[in-house]
């Protein structure tokens, strides 16, 4: 073959070559590309129903019904006996089940033992996308409504509302408990980096609060600072107690679920990681990217919720996250194994004739600020893994 042949054959065979290999790569990237699943249309501005923005966000929807599958409910009694004992007086001790998470809020709260139904209609306010436009039409008389008065005003769990603007899908705060809390420690609010909302989002519900006792509105303690000792440094302060111990005869103060308060500044929190990024981290859907909306520990889904960023591998990652839990679990034991002899003991030095009226007192404090230390740790999920260091100490 001559020179000039080779040439010819070459001016032919190299372009169609690049052409096939343009369309092997168009279509190749056609059938991988990974978009994030956005608005498909527009959904009503208070829709509390979340089947309604289903046909809209489908894969989320479905992500979002995988919850379905946690239909567990074991008692916190069952592996932390002593809390039955710490909560007497309340309906705690009654009934404190670990839940079952967002889609049976409903279900669950109707069938809650009457003993916890005292809070009134501020129950519904964490367990309802209903709830802030219930709280919009009763105002203040909201908080002093009983349970049975708003239970049959609410059919939908929590849900994209609770989180979500239905028209830019932008995250936003919809409970006023944050809001105000946010407002009293001089936040502005609309300049909120969307990471932070990634948080605060969460923080709606994921924190310890208490009714005030005249409103009995809803309010979180945060004047303070957001640790433990400050919280109960503002209870101090108010001079308030939530019950007083039927046995020990202390004013005790309830923790509800601080885990918002538990990871500031945490590690985690402290590099600019959000709730989000463990509990709802990015996954593939097909072709589409959306943030899970099935909730759960990130254990369950560790490759899409750790290994972005930790590199050690999957299970140098559980034994370091079972590690730090188990040293929760047995330090939280020894404690609320001493809280129950101290209540056992100050019930016996009340009835005993004589007593140091001030020394008895001081104990009584003790035992407040005891339990509550306790309290805090052990109604918060994760056994300390949202903040190893504050834990502990």
């Amino acid at each position: 073959m001559s020179s000039n042949q080779i040439k010819k054959l070459l001016l032919i065979t190299v372009p169609f070559l690049l052409v096939i290999l343009a369309v092997t790569i168009f279509f190749f990237n056609r059938h991988n590309d990974i978009t994030l699943e956005g608005p498909q249309g527009e959904i009503a501005a208070n829709e509390t129903d979340s089947s309604a923005w289903a046909s809209f966000y489908p894969a989320h929807w479905d992500s979002y019904q995988a919850n379905y599958d946690n239909t567990d409910k074991p008692s916190h009694f069952d592996t932390k006996p002593y809390l039955q004992v710490m909560y007497a007086g309340t309906g705690f001790a009654a009934e404190y089940n670990e839940p079952r998470g967002h889609v049976y809020t409903i279900e669950d709260i109707l069938a809650i033992d009457p003993a916890r139904k005292k809070a009134g209609a501020s129950c519904i306010t964490c367990k309802s996308t209903q709830a802030p436009e219930l709280i919009d039409k009763y105002a203040e008389q909201y908080y002093l409504m009983s349970f049975d008065d708003i239970k049959n005003q609410v059919t939908h769990p929590i849900g994209c509302l609770d989180c979500h603007d239905p028209k830019t899908m932008d995250l936003r705060l919809s409970r006023p408990a944050l809001i105000n809390a946010l407002q009293r420690q001089g936040k502005d609010l609309d300049s909120l980096t969307n990471q932070e909302m990634r948080s605060l989002v969460c923080a709606q519900c994921h924190v310890t609060y208490y009714f005030e006792p005249d409103t009995k509105e809803i309010t979180f303690p945060w004047d303070n600072g957001l640790k433990a000792d400050e919280i109960l440094a503002y209870f101090d302060e108010e001079g308030f107690s939530e019950w007083v111990h039927p046995d020990a005869g202390s004013g005790l103060v309830k923790p509800r679920h601080a885990e918002y308060e538990t990871f500031m500044n945490s590690t985690h929190e402290s590099a600019s990681v959000a709730c989000a990024d463990c509990h709802m981290p990015y996954t593939r859907v097909g072709n589409k990217k959306i943030s899970s909306h099935t909730w759960q520990s990130p254990l369950n889904n560790i490759e899409e919720s750790c290994t972005t960023c930790h590199r050690n591998g999957t299970d140098w990652l559980t034994q370091r996250v079972k590690t730090i839990q188990g040293q929760v679990k047995q330090t939280q034991d020894i404690a609320g194994n001493a809280v129950v002899e101290a209540i056992n003991e100050l019930k016996i030095s009340r009835e005993a004739p004589g007593v140091d009226q001030a020394k008895l007192e001081e104990a009584m404090y003790l035992h407040r600020k005891a339990q509550w230390y306790l309290d805090f740790v052990a109604v918060t999920n994760g056994y300390g893994f949202h903040n190893p260091t504050e834990t502990l100490n």
